[in-house]
């Protein structure tokens, strides 16, 4: 396996869960959320070096609170206004110098094992991969006015679209150059950035049950899920 260097991207508010702190910190069956993805990272791609980057209010915060709980070697640095300049920031801050980068959510705690490492094997070959599944609901694209209310919508074919999930893994001169470059609204993600710099990227398998934790009814169906794994390896 090449060198790999790990960003973990925490610098989100968590407004959409409520609770006091931001939804990485908080605790998923006894244990962060952000040392769950830290630790699934480290696990999969063994010494490889893990910067996650966190507001700066939240640093201190979290270098109390990981010392509470079995968590992953890692050092953090301080992210951006925008997730582009978060990454950017976690880029400058590995010292070691790494073939491939992955960047992941740190709100992505349930990535298995397999699907990080199938994802880093697709990315040494082809230079750039990130994880997909495909969409089993109806679509519908809309019109929408200035203020951003619906006009109109049709039907989509659903075979066509897929759902991007994290992490995304790069040749880090690949990612590198791709982030030497002034930000756009259009990066919704690094293989946008990457893609806009002039790489194809390649698409891998990924899990439904690669859950982002974005709302309050995700921790109930994370809780689930963890349960559900623990169980079948308990059965093993």
């Amino acid at each position: 396996m090449e060198r790999t260097g790990i960003i973990i991207v925490a610098g989100g508010s968590g407004t959409r869960c409520g609770g006091a702190l931001p939804k990485q910190f908080a605790l998923l069956d006894g244990m962060p959320v952000l040392a769950r993805t830290i630790n699934v990272c480290a696990e999969a791609l063994p010494g490889a070096e893990i910067v996650v980057v966190l507001p700066e209010r939240y640093t201190a915060f979290w270098k109390d609170f990981a010392a509470r709980f079995d968590v992953a070697e890692h050092r953090t640095a301080t992210g951006g206004a925008e997730r582009f300049d978060s990454v950017r920031r976690g880029i400058e801050a590995l010292r070691s110098d790494p073939e491939l980068i992955a960047v992941q959510d740190g709100v992505r705690p349930l990535a298995s094992v397999g699907l990080i490492r199938r994802v880093a094997a697709d990315a040494a070959h082809h230079g750039a991969a990130i994880p997909v599944i495909a969409a089993v609901d109806s679509l519908r694209e809309v019109e929408c006015d200035a203020e951003e209310r619906i006009r109109a919508s049709h039907i989509v074919d659903r075979r066509r679209f897929r759902i991007v999930q994290t992490p995304q893994i790069f040749r880090a001169e690949l990612l590198r150059k791709a982030y030497d470059r002034p930000y756009m609204s259009e990066y919704t993600d690094d293989a946008s950035v990457v893609e806009a710099a002039g790489h194809n990227i390649f698409l891998s398998e990924g899990e439904r049950s690669n859950l982002k934790i974005t709302t309050p009814d995700d921790f109930v169906l994370a809780e689930a899920l963890l349960a559900a794994r623990e169980e079948a390896e308990s059965r093993e």
